[in-house]
């Protein structure tokens, strides 16, 4: 694969953004950011930390709830970013947005903003994150499954995706299960 590659992805998963959320009463508004990198397609993942009150030990893409100090959601991804992982990225490798996603259990609806860069500086995990993950995109993509989890079939469809002996699940893969759809749309896969 080459850099072309990259670009191609980037084309597929370039949207409009919209970076103001949809009042939505029942769940509070959180953002993640995916970070997509590299002549061989890897996505940025992390593994919670273990002490966190929710979302202990869960893969989940950075990112977190939205605070008053934020001017939108995308300043949240881009922020949560930096302070989990010490990644900046830079507004115009942003490059579009997937559809939200609520949580189940934790009741936040989650705007994820997908970024493509062609490699990331070195990064540093916070307390809140156990674990930095650079995980090949297409072998992860191609590891989807229904989830057979009884406790998380609340809602129509839920997928898995493993790496590397972690599960993905929930809210993370319901984005992954978004971008296996475009790639596959697109010929990607």
């Amino acid at each position: 694969m080459t850099t072309v590659f990259l670009e191609k992805i980037k084309s597929v998963l370039t949207t409009n953004l919209n970076l103001n959320p949809t009042i939505d009463e029942k769940n509070r508004i959180a953002s993640v950011l995916i970070v997509i990198y590299g002549s061989e397609p890897k996505v940025l993942m992390t593994k919670k930390s273990q002490i966190l009150k929710i979302h202990a030990g869960e893969i989940a893409f950075p990112g977190g709830k939205f605070e008053s100090q934020d001017n939108n959601l995308l300043e949240t991804a881009l922020r949560e970013s930096r302070e989990e992982v010490n990644l900046s990225i830079r507004h115009e490798h942003v490059v579009g947005q997937l559809t939200p996603v609520t949580t189940l259990n934790s009741k936040f609806t989650i705007y994820p903003f997908v970024a493509v860069v062609r490699r990331l500086p070195r990064l540093k995990d916070n307390f809140e994150v156990e674990t930095i993950l650079n995980i090949p995109l297409l072998p992860l993509l191609h590891t989807m499954a229904p989830d057979s989890d009884p406790l998380h079939q609340s809602i129509q469809e839920m997928y898995t995706f493993t790496f590397g002996g972690h599960l993905i699940w929930g809210a993370s893969a319901r984005m992954l299960k978004q971008i296996c759809d475009i790639f596959s749309k697109n010929n990607l896969l």
